[in-house]
């Protein structure tokens, strides 16, 4: 393999990285840029070049962004109702629960899968979270220490760099998260406002004392255990509510919240 040729300028610098840029079917980080040349390059010096390339690119239909994942070109979002008529596939439709099971983990992670049931109020199904994870928009980052030891599930660099994002703090506003996923399936100004009024009622019922006496033994009364095929049953039956009934918008307020620090 014969070694790369020195790098003199800044220019030229710029010209190999937008290169290499054009021809990557992923964003680059800053290593991998450093390792295409033999010389040791700053980082201060790729960033320099990478600004001075992305500025290049302002009058253009494409331009150079940085995302979680590192930098890449992308086309703007006025190109996109032209390019998605180029398309011969659709884009995929995420049904209504697993967008709240993505919002959930998104703006509360990491958080177990029991975590998000009891946000949800219904069951999630197990391929809900397969289908996140195939998607790469989520990952186990470790386990809870309680019995059973239950996966801490939260979202990685792909679904920030999906969502052109470089950071968690950088998420949007909970009603545009579905705007940028799955526009078909974003909820209304009214949902969102009547979202508002059931957080505000939610932190109002928080502060009320516990109840006491009888009804506080039947609150704490369990449930009846449920066969195995009833359980599945109720599985699915729950989520189909979630998707298509009220449910979907007490979940929405739940995630309202914002990431816990932990």
């Amino acid at each position: 393999m014969n070694d790369t040729p020195t790098i003199n300028s800044l220019d030229e610098l710029k010209r190999i990285l937008e290169a290499a840029l054009l021809a990557a079917d992923a964003p680059l980080s800053l290593r991998e840029m450093k390792r295409m040349f033999e010389q040791d390059l700053s980082e201060d010096m790729l960033r320099r070049a990478l600004d001075e390339l992305k500025s290049d690119w302002d009058a253009k239909a494409t331009e150079l962004v940085q995302v979680a994942e590192g930098w890449r070109f992308q086309t703007r979002p006025e190109m996109q109702p032209y390019i998605a008529r180029m398309r011969n596939e659709k884009p995929p439709r995420y049904s209504r629960a697993v967008l709240e099971t993505l919002a959930i983990i998104a703006y509360r992670q990491p958080v177990t899968r029991g975590d998000v049931e009891d946000i949800r109020g219904v069951s999630v199904n197990a391929q809900i979270v397969k289908t996140l994870e195939e998607r790469g928009w989520i990952e186990t980052v470790g386990h809870r220490d309680v019995p059973g030891r239950p996966a801490l599930l939260a979202t990685t660099p792909r679904f920030l760099s999906d969502l052109g994002l470089r950071s968690l703090q950088e998420l949007p506003p909970l009603e545009e998260l579905g705007n940028l996923l799955a526009p078909d399936t974003a909820v209304t100004p009214e949902e969102i406002e009547e979202v508002r009024e059931e957080l505000a009622a939610e932190d109002v019922t928080e502060s009320e004392p516990e109840a006491s006496g009888a009804e506080a033994q039947e609150v704490e009364e369990a449930p009846a255990e449920e066969s195995p095929a009833e359980e599945i049953q109720a599985t699915a039956d729950a989520d189909e509510t979630a998707d298509d009934g009220e449910p979907g918008k007490q979940t929405l307020a739940a995630a309202a919240h914002p990431p816990s620090e932990s």
